[in-house]
């Protein structure tokens, strides 16, 4: 009688990349504020041990520095970069093209944004400091274009919420948009983005974009 061969042992379960706590941890913290999860939660998640985890970061307060640093210092990145002053289309398409990719690839991170914003916490100093640097680099960029794009300079300041509202939006609000309007739409499919590049190509043209001389603040109507 043969005996049985013995059975090939099961690969061991692959060990959660730093960049596959990061997703996890940018999920949860969209999903539940910052204070909201516990270490032991994220590793529950992994399936790894708390133990395990504090290999990668050293706590909760690393944890979700890396998680902003990783998300937002891209789109820091690329304000700096852009020149003060009106934007040509060419420019401007490349910009969005940019930053849509990058919120693609992170698709809680608006959603993360909005919510550390409206929390208080002691974790809030890191969101803040991200915040007010991304504030500050928008204001300096708008700035340079808005006489120019027929805007008042108290108004600025307005103009850089408002551009943060129509590019974030779509993200943090296109899942419960999508369910109220019964679509069975992917927001994050190809097809979407593409469509969501385009507009705000136009709408953040339209709000930037050079004025006719004809249209001058004389011809304006007040408020």
């Amino acid at each position: 009688m043969r005996g049985r061969a013995p059975s090939r042992a099961e690969p061991p379960a692959a060990v959660p990349t730093r960049e596959a706590i990061l997703d996890a941890a940018e999920r949860l913290f969209s999903a539940r504020g910052v204070d909201g999860v516990a270490v032991r939660d994220l590793a529950r998640e992994m399936g790894l041990t708390p133990s395990s985890l504090y290999n990668h970061f050293s706590g909760k307060q690393a944890l979700y520095e890396a998680v902003l640093e990783r998300g937002l210092r891209p789109i820091v990145d690329l304000v700096a970069a852009a020149p003060s002053g009106v934007l040509g289309p060419a420019q401007l398409a490349a910009t969005i093209e940019r930053l849509i990719r990058h919120l693609a690839v992170h698709p809680h991170l608006a959603r993360l944004l909005q919510r550390a914003l409206l929390e208080d916490g002691q974790l809030q100093t890191a969101i803040g400091r991200w915040a007010g640097t991304l504030y500050a680099q928008g204001v300096g960029v708008l700035r340079g274009g808005a006489v120019d794009a027929g805007w008042e300079p108290a108004e600025v300041p307005h103009l850089a919420l408002g551009l943060f509202g129509i590019i974030f939006a779509y993200f943090t609000n296109a899942p419960a948009v999508r369910a109220l309007a019964g679509s069975k739409d992917d927001p994050f499919s190809p097809r979407a983005l593409a469509l969501q590049r385009r507009f705000l190509e136009k709408a953040v043209y339209r709000l930037l974009g050079p004025r006719p001389r004809s249209a001058g603040r004389r011809g304006r109507p007040r408020p």
